[in-house]
């Protein structure tokens, strides 16, 4: 049976758009449902709602903002297997992959149940001749949250939970290619206690995502995508004067120590560079070898990639599933295809493994010999590839990493304390792992890369993410006996 996705506004379930996008199953790659896409006239009719119900949140007490976090942090733990079925259903990754995504987006949940505190301002006495000062934290007003494919409830979860703690109220426009999970977090939401319409869900394509960046009432934009994606979002809101947070594509190196433990290492990096089948933006996508290790390393990082299991992700037996659309697997492939002309040695290929016939499947690709300038390693593939590159020294890994466009995520792998801090201070990524190989922040640290990994300067949940979504006013007070008043065209100074 197929199902059709329409939008959430206002607090309820709503049709709305003449066009229409269909919802695959990657595991069979058939047809499961249609996605309605949402018109530039019914992004605005949703921007209304939001606007008119911003209003009334903001202006609630904020513990009882509080507690509608509380709430949701117990619905969505209570019902995590119900979520990752949805995204599994959509997306394609494993069940415990996409348990883990909940888990991790239950964090920022947590996080945001302490806005008692994070909203605070600040405040001064006495600092002129009777003036005092204060600084509120006040929301932004209506705020769109745009969303990747690749975490369907997670990167909500970490936008939407901080904006609306703020007092914001929300327009989120999930991926089209698998937007359940958005519909099934804004019902938790409005389970939770959240007033209708100060989170609302809007399906659509560039055409809804347009109407966001150009809209009036929409004063702050948060995006998650490829590159050329989140440098367009940025481009495009930031002219019209809206504040704008647009995460973009990474190209993650783990650099492997002589003195690491090998073991330990090839476990990480596989783990890392093949869980999600590769679609992760922190996803480990080379691995760079310092050293003589190379070739010991190698054969570990092969043995372990050989025993992966590729399958159906509602399958507790699969290691891995399918990739999310056709169109990604054929990107991963030509990636494969084309990486021994350029040069490099294909250790394990993933288009020659025993895979379902149906589906998005793509087998797991370990090349050796990459270097710069070679497609491969130039580009974000989002897949199942991975690059090993071999340098002679520590300076030439650091030089290498901080070569690159990308600076999302990194990491390194070593015993030598000394080695690790080097590598710490001199690396030029917004994320750095030591013996980590996905260091994602936990929710009360912030998420964000460097270079064209980040468009704007602002990072992602977290303290910083509260200062995203809310602007400072700052108060000056002086109250004054009729008798000092007096004329002075002077510049007031605190003297």
């Amino acid at each position: 049976m197929t199902y059709t996705i329409g939008h959430y506004v206002g607090g309820a379930r709503l049709a709305g758009g003449d066009r229409s996008a269909g919802i695959f199953q990657p595991a069979t790659g058939a047809e499961q449902g249609r996605v309605q896409l949402a018109s530039t006239e019914f992004v605005d009719s949703a921007v209304q709602v939001a606007s008119e119900a911003q209003r009334s949140w903001s202006q609630l007490g904020s513990a009882k903002r509080a507690r509608v976090m509380f709430k949701l942090r117990e619905i969505i733990e209570a019902r995590t297997d119900e979520l990752s079925a949805i995204i599994t259903s959509e997306h394609g990754k494993v069940l415990s992959d996409a348990a883990g995504e909940v888990a991790r987006g239950l964090e920022n949940v947590e996080f945001c149940a302490g806005l008692v505190h994070h909203m605070k301002g600040e405040a001064a006495e006495q600092v002129a001749s009777g003036i005092d000062v204060l600084q509120r934290r006040q929301a932004l007003g209506v705020v769109a949250c745009i969303t990747p494919f690749n975490f369907p409830a997670m990167v909500p979860l970490w936008m939407v939970t901080t904006a609306i703690a703020a007092g914001n109220a929300v327009i989120l426009k999930p991926s089209e290619r698998d937007p359940s999970a958005a519909i099934w977090i804004a019902e938790a939401f409005t389970e939770a206690g959240l007033p209708p319409g100060v989170l609302n869900v809007v399906n659509g394509d560039k055409e809804a995502v347009d109407a966001l960046l150009e809209h009036p009432e929409v004063r702050a934009i948060s995006f998650v995508g490829s590159t050329p994606i989140a440098r367009y979002i940025y481009e495009t809101a930031a002219t019209r004067g809206k504040r704008v947070q647009a995460l973009g594509g990474a190209k993650n190196h783990m650099v492997v120590m002589p003195d690491a433990d090998l073991d330990a290492a090839a476990d990480a990096a596989v783990s890392a560079a093949y869980g999600s089948a590769g679609e992760r933006c922190m996803a480990v996508s080379v691995v760079v070898a310092v050293g003589d290790i190379a070739d010991a390393l190698v054969e570990k990082l092969a043995q372990r990639a050989r025993t992966l299991r590729v399958g159906d992700g509602r399958d507790a037996t699969s290691d891995m599933g399918p990739l999310i659309t056709q169109a990604a697997k054929d990107r991963v492939l030509e990636f494969v295809d084309g990486a021994e002309g350029e040069g490099a040695t294909i250790v394990v290929d993933g288009r020659t493994q025993d895979l379902p016939e149906a589906g998005f499947f793509v087998g797991v690709s370990l090349l050796d010999n990459v270097r710069p300038g070679m497609r491969v390693y130039d580009e974000e593939i989002f897949g199942p590839v991975l690059a090993v590159v071999r340098v002679e020294t520590f300076d030439e890994a650091v030089r290498l990493i901080n070569s690159s466009k990308f600076a999302n995520g990194t990491a390194i792998f070593t015993r030598d304390g000394r080695s690790a801090r080097q590598f710490e201070v001199a690396i030029e990524v917004g994320m750095v792992g030591i013996n980590v190989p996905i260091p994602v922040p936990i929710g009360a640290f912030s998420f964000g890369g460097w270079k064209d990994s980040l468009f704007g300067d602002t990072h992602m949940y977290g303290p910083e993410s509260f200062n995203f979504y809310t602007r400072r006013k700052v108060v000056t007070s002086r109250w004054l006996e009729a008798s000092e008043s007096q004329l002075d065209l002077g510049f007031p100074t605190n003297g």
